[in-house]
């Protein structure tokens, strides 16, 4: 049984997606949009929100936190502390959007954009 387990496989084991959902959220945090399929749009979501929580408090301990995270990408790092919170400081949550954008031609998944609010 497989009670109170959340989240979506995306037909991927453990280490792959927990990759792709690390460059996905590093991609987020980069361009400040991404297209990508609904399904992953959504499980990213959640961990780029809580990230950009964290980098609120603007501490040591957030800044370790978050390059736990996203260890090699001190760039995505530094402008995910400096801009990124600065520009969400007086917001609490909703710092993203998901946006429909069509059907991929292929195989007619739904695409849609993330962007940072």
């Amino acid at each position: 049984m497989s009670h109170r387990v959340d989240g979506r496989k995306l037909s991927r084991k453990q280490g792959p997606r927990l990759a792709l959902f690390k460059s996905l959220a590093v991609a987020v945090f980069r361009y400040e949009r991404i297209q990508t399929t609904e399904a992953k749009a959504k499980e990213v979501r959640g961990q780029v929100e809580r990230m950009i929580t964290i980098a609120k408090r603007g501490d040591l301990t957030a800044r370790r936190t978050i390059v736990s995270e996203l260890p090699n990408e001190p760039l995505v790092v530094n402008k995910l502390m400096t801009e990124i919170a600065a520009k969400y400081a007086d917001r609490t949550s909703g710092f993203t959007r998901i946006v429909r954008v069509g059907l991929r031609k292929g195989d007619a998944a739904e695409i849609v954009q993330l962007e940072l609010v």
